[in-house]
């Protein structure tokens, strides 16, 4: 009978917190990188949003990026803005966005949520309230997700994987509250999500196999010499499908789940009374949608890393 070792949950949880900062930290590069390249861009159509936003409402702008928070008919937050800094010919600007000041709050909320955990289950005998929460959705990864693909050997991992999954899933419910925004709708984070698990994979396929066995791994046996140049080719290509796939799956579902509300919510001033008759059920019903499939969604990233980060360890 298959006997999973015992958890301990306490280092866990610090391990995770030293490894949600790094991840942080490199998603949150990763939005400067690509906020530099779009600011030209931002600057010759600011003025004609402004004009328009009155008018109509634009479902795009509700969606992309701001250097604001929209609190509707309450106003909105303008957030902070700094000078661009110039390193190596390259410009980088450091201004906070409407995406990163949610990355930040996502983070902090599920520190303290964390912390809470911890805190609670150390006072009681047995996991209560929150903290039997979080230890439900840590034995859900480790003995869904992760030891069924990958294994005990997986559990190394256990700390990258919950903070993959723990952040994903805050990031994706902290845009259903009002005035909030979900982060990974900016096809920046999910892309910093996918290279951390891109660059983990490939070091531990290389841990695994070295660097010449990891790189021969890659070619099936058995291959035509004439095939050969067309498989490494194609192998090589397959490297960065994965992690495409990564970024552009969380980010299409979660924009796609927005764009449906505010096209909804856009029937009320097209067809008035008809309109929110229509509109106002549906709207309810995908917002529900969103709830499930913000947790689908978590769920599916980490299980695919695991995937990928086992395919690279274990070749076939």
């Amino acid at each position: 009978m298959h006997h999973t070792p015992p958890f301990k949950t306490g280092s866990v949880f610090t391990k995770l917190a030293g490894i949600f900062l790094i991840l942080f930290a490199f998603t949150f590069n990763t939005d400067l990188s690509f906020a530099a390249d779009s600011n030209d861009d931002k600057s010759g159509i600011t003025s004609d949003i402004k004009s328009a936003e009155k008018e109509t409402l634009d479902i795009i702008d509700k969606v992309v990026d701001h250097d604001y928070i929209d609190f509707y008919f309450l106003g909105k937050l303008y957030l902070p803005k700094f000078e661009p800094v110039h390193i190596f010919g390259m410009t980088f600007d450091f201004s906070i966005t409407k995406t990163l000041f949610m990355m930040i709050l996502s983070s902090v909320i599920l520190i303290l949520v964390l912390l809470m955990a911890v805190s609670g289950n150390k006072k009681n005998k047995y996991p209560r309230g929150i903290g039997n929460l979080v230890e439900s959705l840590i034995v859900f990864v480790r003995d869904d997700i992760v030891v069924p693909n990958m294994g005990k050997e997986g559990l190394k991992l256990m700390p990258f994987f919950l903070t993959l999954f723990f952040f994903i899933m805050f990031a994706n419910l902290i845009g259903l509250f009002p005035f909030m925004a979900q982060p990974t709708k900016n096809i920046n984070v999910t892309a910093g999500l996918a290279l951390v698990t891109f660059f983990i994979t490939q070091a531990k396929g290389i841990q695994a196999h070295g660097f010449g066995g990891y790189l021969k791994a890659l070619v099936p046996p058995g291959v035509p010499v004439f095939v050969l140049p067309i498989m490494v080719v194609v192998e090589f290509i397959g490297l960065f499908t994965k992690p495409f796939s990564l970024l552009m799956r969380l980010f299409a579902n979660i924009t796609a789940g927005s764009i449906i509300i505010f096209s909804l919510i856009g029937l009320i001033f097209v067809m008035e009374y008809a309109g929110s008759v229509i509109a106002v059920p549906f709207a309810l019903f995908i917002y529900m949608m969103e709830i499930f499939i913000a947790l689908l969604q978590a769920y599916i990233f980490t299980m695919l890393s695991v995937l990928y980060i086992n395919m690279a360890m274990h070749h076939h």
